[in-house]
């Protein structure tokens, strides 16, 4: 019966779709789960020439994004190991394959072992998503046809096979269509929020966003829940730090202060105008905890903040130092001011996470800005004002399909424009420990050991 009604909506479906204009252009994201080092090259459709893509090489466990279009063709390349000089092919030979770009959204594509490269996009999404919707269905209907002693089980069992097939097809479409209206009112939103980022940034009169959910408290402290969706949480908490701890954080940091730097691409960091301040890493002395450290008493609440929202049970053991950071207000002329443009703390494409890197976040304020330094998490609408003593978390994993977010946490530091901020952060790892510290992975979250012998 369970069938039947569901061929029956299926079949009164109202279909409103909203056309936009065609665009062939296609954002890929390529997966490098081969186990060996490769890159990718566009193959020029009238003279074959190969065009390098990817610089740098693609590592194992890397992932690649590509702005392309609707039937451009490239080549997947397996690159030499660094060890051995040699390809893992037969022979010693250097594997390769191929991929088109189609029309469909949501590309990605995984270059599994052995150099071969399996294709996933909305399409084949929907299919899995429909089977796995109707499987339960097929049970159900199947046990009760098995009761009834009367019925042909063969003639009833090919007649739901049919009916499967052709129900699956309808619920496949209708998640397809959801699937495309998502994803064409996510660019929408992301374009909006890219246009909207340095006006609502240059306009300090504008009201923090109001929370979804607010009166929680925390260990006496008041708790806004500003987004809550299983891989994209913000919280902001009142009175987190003190100042006795503040000030014990910008001691420790005064010597170690320097230019801030972001990632560079290959594995590496670099300096970038995206990124205007001084920071220092600040080494916590947990042996100093029982006898009242006030940054290692920090750095305790910090984690038990985390696992007080996450089910993960971290430890300080392998994590990041706490990093302090400073921005400081040159006036309204300034044309270069201390900021730092939208980014993702940790990776944010909706992918798997990886093992040992970043997944969710707590900023300190200490001290606020006159003008400017809020905090803008732009593809969420959500705009923070920086509170003395107070501080922001959020998350960027889902801890049951261990997805990572999709934007949502992408944030950025609005310029300071008079006055000083002085934050205390602390990027929280997953899967880090005394014999896997943090600093054992690169800045493209794959461990330097493995990097190197690829």
């Amino acid at each position: 019966m369970t069938v039947f009604l569901l061929l029956l909506l299926l079949l009164g479906l109202t279909r409103t779709t909203t056309h936009a204009a065609v665009d062939s252009s296609r954002s890929i994201q390529i997966m490098n789960e081969s186990g060996r080092r490769t890159e990718v090259h566009w193959v020029h459709p009238q003279t074959g020439e190969m065009v390098l893509q990817s610089t740098p090489d693609i590592l194992h466990g890397a992932s690649f994004a590509l702005n392309s279009y609707v039937g451009h063709t490239f080549e997947v390349r397996e690159l030499p190991a660094k060890k051995t000089g040699f390809c893992a092919g037969e022979d010693e030979t250097c594997r390769v394959d191929h991929f088109t770009v189609n029309s469909n959204v949501d590309q990605v594509l995984f270059i599994r072992e052995g150099i071969t490269v399996e294709h996933s996009d909305s399409k084949t999404i929907a299919l899995k998503s429909a089977s796995k919707l109707l499987d339960d269905c097929k049970s159900i209907a199947k046990r009760q046809l098995s009761k009834n002693e009367n019925a042909d089980v063969d003639a009833a069992a090919s007649i739901l096979e049919e009916l499967t097939v052709c129900v699956q097809k309808g619920i496949a479409k209708e998640i397809e269509m959801a699937n495309d209206e998502i994803t064409f009112q996510a660019e929408i939103r992301k374009k909006m929020a890219d246009s909207w980022e340095n006006y609502t940034c240059a306009d300090d009169a504008v009201n923090a966003t109001e929370p979804k959910k607010e009166g929680a408290n925390w260990r006496g402290r008041k708790v806004s829940v500003m987004i809550d969706r299983p891989a994209s949480k913000i919280h902001t908490i009142q009175n987190f730090l003190s100042p006795d701890e503040c000030r014990a954080v910008e001691e420790a940091a005064a010597p170690l202060l320097h230019d801030a730097t972001v990632a560079d691409g290959s594995g590496g960091s670099k300096l970038s105008e995206s990124r205007k301040a001084q920071q220092a890493g600040i080494k916590v002395h947990w042996e100093k905890e029982e006898e009242g450290d006030l940054i290692a008493r920090l750095s305790r609440r910090v984690y038990d903040y985390v696992n007080h929202v996450l089910p993960f049970d971290i430890r300080e053991n392998g994590q990041e130092d706490l990093m302090s950071i400073q921005y400081f207000g040159r006036g309204p002329d300034d044309e270069t001011p201390d900021r730092y443009m939208p980014h993702c703390d940790g990776d944010c494409t909706g992918l798997d996470f990886k093992p040992g890197n970043r997944m969710a976040t707590i900023v300190m304020y200490c001290d606020v800005p006159e003008v400017g330094g809020a905090t803008r998490f732009r593809n969420s609408n959500i705009h923070i004002r920086p509170k003395k003593y107070a501080a922001t978390f959020f998350s960027y994993i889902d801890p049951v399909s261990m997805k990572m977010d999709n934007q949502f946490t992408e944030h950025s530091g609005c310029p300071v424009v008079e006055g000083e901020k002085k934050i205390v952060t602390q990027w929280v790892r997953l899967g880090v420990d005394d014999r896997n510290p943090w600093n054992s992975f690169n800045t493209l979250g794959i461990k330097y050991s493995d990097a190197a012998n690829q």
